[in-house]
């Protein structure tokens, strides 16, 4: 891995899949850190709300980018990684649930759509559960309304294509060309996150926000299940102690020994 990418091989001809953000909800470092700074300082590096890019090069040689998880630093991370790698738009975007850190930057999404003043253009294609589309609605209905009111005036909105998707491996679904397979998860004993299991020359499973894994899904990526992962990308958010809605770094270790893939990368910390 280099610069945040993990790519099958260095060619431009290559998918790679690109981090946006591996810090936790509230970002790293901590804003407390840095207003109410400890003696000695807290130094650690700067980090997003934990996003996937997959630059998807199809077998014609073109590339589709499809996103995972908009946070709130959905604008930082366009600025700081979109320039860095030349990513000119995003093709599609994928949501594993509906906490902030996860959908509070779709309305940024215009900033890397094609300017329109009227809203006419094509809608980026998005794909959630019922339930986060729910959530979403409640959260931006000016970004889910299908049409003005009488006397509403038009203003420039993000212009997305909602598409409902299931909880369940066994209905996976295409985005730009590339299917994913729904990984459902315990994201606190109340609450079901998805992860997303993708690739076709190179197997990844994207889990970021976990408790628990539901045996199902564990036995789908475990290597004496559904086949060896090349790539495992996994929640981890304290190097030690412990909390009620993610994995910690006790736990995260034993569930990529279970899991057993070729390769492991940790993301959602904090310090």
């Amino acid at each position: 891995m280099e610069n945040g990418v993990v790519t099958a091989d260095q060619s431009s001809s290559s998918s790679a899949v690109i981090f946006m953000g591996t810090g936790c909800s509230s970002a790293v470092p901590n804003a407390m850190c840095l207003i109410q700074p400890s003696d000695p300082p807290c130094t650690v590096c700067s980090q997003g709300n934990t996003s996937l890019l997959i630059d998807y090069c199809q077998n014609d040689g073109e590339h589709s980018y499809i996103l995972i998880d908009i946070g709130k630093t959905f604008r930082e991370a366009v600025l700081r990684w979109f320039t860095f790698h030349k990513i000119p738009r995003v093709d599609s975007i994928i949501l594993t649930h509906e906490h902030a850190d996860a959908i509070l930057g779709l309305d940024d999404i215009r900033a890397v759509q094609p300017f329109s003043p009227t809203n006419d253009i094509s809608p980026t294609p998005i794909y959630l559960t019922q339930d986060s589309m729910n959530s979403v609605a409640v959260k931006f209905p000016y970004l889910v309304q299908k049409k003005l009111k009488e006397g509403q005036e038009i203003r420039r909105v993000s212009q997305l294509d909602w598409n409902i998707i299931e909880s369940d491996h066994e209905k996976p679904f295409f985005a730009s060309g590339l299917q994913f397979a729904p990984l459902p998860v315990m994201h606190g004993e109340d609450y079901v996150s998805l992860g997303f299991r993708f690739g076709q020359k190179c197997e990844v499973a994207y889990i970021s926000d976990v408790s628990r894994f539901i045996p199902s899904t564990e036995a789908l990526i475990s290597k004496s299940g559904g086949g060896q992962l090349d790539l495992l990308i996994l929640d981890t958010l304290y190097k030690k102690g412990s909390h009620n809605t993610h994995f910690f770094f006790p736990q995260t270790l034993d569930a990529v020994k279970r899991i057993c893939p070729k390769r492991a990368l940790l993301i959602g910390m904090t310090h």
